[in-house]
């Protein structure tokens, strides 16, 4: 019997859920045929792929090693498919892009519709989580391009550094101290109340570390999962928080007030698989990525 690509993706759908039952329904098949043609594979492959004896299905050692091989071939079979309907032209085309969340409040906004006023025949797919799990995408071949901060990455991801993001105490542009230019000591902090991000983002995890550094705690009133959130508390209250300086440049009632050491800067870069396919619409937002970064006069990497 010939090998079918079907065959392939009947076979990881069993290792994914360790259960016929659940990977038919997920197939959309019947079970009685999603067995049968397990068992066509393991007569064409020659070995015993699956174990089928305990409460779950898992895979043998033999299919450990077939299944390694069929998700690398049906990622390249991916990414063959997308590079032939790819046109270079940009009438068309497809992309898809993850980035942490701050980024999202000042960043993607501009580049989502430049990219548009550019090249409208090209569909935009933004997904916003961590950086482990962009890292992760992009080595499966779920993502082309990510946006997050540099530093250790997974082997296989190549990142490209865009700009240097700094960071600022902000408060409301009608709080008295909101003309403010000369920086102000950290240690000042410990006796105001602060509105910052809750502890699954990644810049407040920056930010604690600059406070454990210089040994002040400052009083946290009010933790929030949303940038959007947190920055309307701070125009309507007395809350001052912690956020990168560009989030203030498009919004007139926030005002950044340096402080004294300042929070270490982060490199913000653009990730990718090593040596993977790059369509025109991933170098077209590459490139209006650069010419956004160079015309908003971000300070370089």
């Amino acid at each position: 019997m010939a090998l079918e690509l079907r065959h392939l993706r009947y076979l990881l759908a069993v290792a994914e859920h360790a259960n016929f039952t659940r990977a038919a329904e997920d197939l959309r098949i019947s079970q009685p045929t999603l067995s049968q043609q397990i068992k066509q594979l393991e007569r064409t492959v020659g070995a015993q792929l699956l174990d089928r004896t305990g409460r779950t299905v898992r895979l043998t050692d033999a299919g450990e090693t077939y299944v390694h091989y069929a998700r690398r071939a049906l990622r390249d079979l991916a990414a063959a498919e997308r590079a032939v309907l790819d046109v270079a032209d940009l009438s068309r085309g497809h992309l898809r892009l993850a980035l942490t969340p701050t980024f999202t409040a000042y960043l993607i906004g501009p580049l989502a519709a430049e990219l548009h006023t550019r090249h409208p025949g090209i569909t935009l797919d933004i997904r916003e989580m961590t950086q482990d799990r962009i890292e992760a995408g992009l080595l499966a071949d779920d993502l082309d391009l990510g946006i997050a901060f540099h530093g250790p990455h997974l082997p296989g991801i190549t990142a490209t550094a865009l700009f240097t993001e700094t960071l600022s105490l902000v408060t409301g542009a009608d709080r008295p101290d909101a003309g403010e230019r000369e920086p102000l000591p950290v240690r000042t902090l410990a006796e105001r109340q602060l509105a910052l991000l809750s502890g699954d983002f990644a810049t407040r995890i920056h930010i604690d570390a600059y406070f454990t550094t210089h040994k002040v705690q400052p009083r946290i009133a009010v933790e929030a999962n949303s940038i959007q959130a947190l920055t309307e508390i701070v125009q309507r209250t007395t809350l001052a928080t912690v956020l990168p300086d560009a989030i203030t440049h498009d919004h007139p009632h926030l005002t950044p007030i340096p402080l004294e050491p300042a929070l270490p800067a982060r490199t913000v870069a653009l990730l990718q698989r090593e040596n993977a396919y790059q369509s025109a619409a991933a170098r077209a937002f590459t490139h209006l990525t650069h010419d956004h970064i160079h015309n908003r006069g971000y300070t370089p990497a």
